[in-house]
């Protein structure tokens, strides 16, 4: 049977997802509370057949590389595809956290009166429909769809196809949980061919979404920002510097640069570039790097002052350092890679990263007040850090929950796009009259009742 072109399955997809975002951004809180731990208990009474599933898309990948001589990237991928029993209890644990949040849809976040008696307010209200393609586990599947969920949103949620027997089998129970505790059927919409054009067409739906979000790596993202015909959401693209002032605590600050890269090296807030003032760089360099190449196998791209204390060092046994190149200054590596720079002071780092942006997460180490205060003011990035990983520049250690992604964009928001960031404000106001002066008629209320009526 021959398939239906994907411009016609996705506009059939698509055409009635505006009807169905209406009754949803009107859901009560306790609803979408109910339906969220409904759906929570599903996920873990489904275990078996998730994971029953899961097996089918591991197998479907370790056949794809069957043929292919390097065995040691089919491991890695099929490592990759494989779900457990903790990865099933993790989503049905972020389910519950997300149920627990506050609801945003209909919160005031400010009201004043005008002079003429004028209440007025601003309250969030859901965005719409929101596209997410994504390059990532279930886990961000499921999160995906319940913070749009919660936040009033229709989610169209075109996911990794390595994964389509697992998602079909979440989603499916997930589905079943929410209509059966009063959420309106097609509360979201998952995407199941896996053809890349369908991806592109979902892009450039512009009449049917009102945001997209991308959840991968850097080449998702470059596609997703040229050819989308709507507002994206969520751009992590930026760089992650860290900064070490020759004022700091050196243990505290070696441990900050191991966390922001090692503790998840493909995530969008590791770190990607390291600069160190170089009054301490033979005291902090050396030990770190060796640490780095030996127990973590970073690769390390340093500047040729990195590079020449590094060669007086004694490298028996270590892997060499590479030359940084232009680029690597300019790269959000999102893998085990770290390039180093040596500088003269604050001031040329700071020249650094505006020279290399855009910066979505920024840290600096020091001891020095004045220091943190400075870099706190003049670096812009969706978050600035003084002494902390900069792995923490997520919603869960802010205090927000979960979130569905990082964006360092100078529209919307910054940082953790959380339940807030995925609804937008309106302005309500309340009147006992009011009117725009100079009003057309005299003598505005005893004039008016005699207006001519029809």
């Amino acid at each position: 049977m021959q398939e239906v072109p994907v411009k016609l399955y996705m506009d059939k997809l698509l055409k009635d997802c505006r009807n169905v975002a209406r009754p949803l951004a009107l859901l009560s809180g306790s609803t979408k509370e109910k339906a969220l731990r409904a759906m929570a208990d599903r996920v873990a009474a489904d275990e078996k057949t998730i994971l029953d599933a899961n097996e089918k898309d591991v197998d479907a990948v370790g056949k794809s590389y069957e043929r292919d001589a390097i065995k040691d990237r089919m491991k890695a991928a099929v490592t990759r595809v494989r779900m457990t029993a903790d990865d099933i209890k993790k989503i049905a644990e972020r389910l519950r956290v997300i149920a627990d949040l506050p609801d945003p849809v209909g919160a005031v976040t400010s009201r004043w009166e005008r002079p003429d008696g004028l209440q007025v307010s601003r309250v969030r209200v859901p965005i719409g429909v929101i596209g997410v393609i994504s390059e990532m586990s279930p886990l961000v599947t499921v999160e995906s769809l319940a913070l749009c969920l919660k936040s009033g949103n229709l989610c169209v949620f075109r996911g990794a196809p390595e994964w389509s027997f697992t998602h079909k089998a979440i989603v499916t129970g997930l589905c079943e949980a929410a209509e059966q505790n009063g959420i309106p059927a097609g509360a979201w919409i998952l995407i199941e061919r896996s053809e890349k054009d369908v991806a592109v067409e979902l892009i450039r739906s512009g009449k049917s979404l009102d945001a997209i979000i991308p959840r991968g790596g850097a080449g998702l993202r470059k596609a997703v920002i040229e050819q989308a015909k709507m507002p994206v959401l969520c751009h992590d693209g930026g760089l992650t510097h860290l900064y070490v002032d020759a004022d700091t605590d050196i243990p505290m600050a070696q441990n900050m640069v191991i966390n922001s890269k090692v503790q998840l090296a493909g995530a969008a807030n590791a770190l990607d570039t390291l600069l160190v003032q170089q009054f301490i760089g033979r005291q902090f360099l050396p030990p770190l790097i060796n640490r780095l190449l030996d127990e973590f196998k970073v690769e390390i791209r340093g500047c040729p002052k990195t590079i020449a204390l590094m060669g007086q060092m004694a490298m028996s046994g270590h892997t060499s350092i590479i030359p940084a190149t232009e680029t690597d200054w300019r790269t959000q590596f999102q893998g085990p890679v770290l390039a180093v720079k040596m500088v003269e002071n604050i001031d040329e780092a700071l020249a650094h990263i505006v020279e290399h942006g855009p910066c979505l997460t920024a840290v600096i180490a020091t001891t020095r007040y004045e220091s943190a205060m400075r870099f706190t003011r003049e670096v812009d990035a969706s978050a600035v850090f003084v002494n902390a990983s900069s792995r923490l520049n997520a919603g869960d250690s802010y205090g927000l929950g979960a979130d569905i992604g990082l964006s360092g964009s100078r529209l919307h928001a910054k940082g953790p796009i959380g339940l807030e960031q995925l609804t937008c404000e309106k302005y309500v106001a309340f009147g006992s009259g009011q009117l725009r002066l100079p009003h057309p008629v005299p003598e505005a209320y005893f004039d008016a009742i005699m207006l001519k009526r029809p």
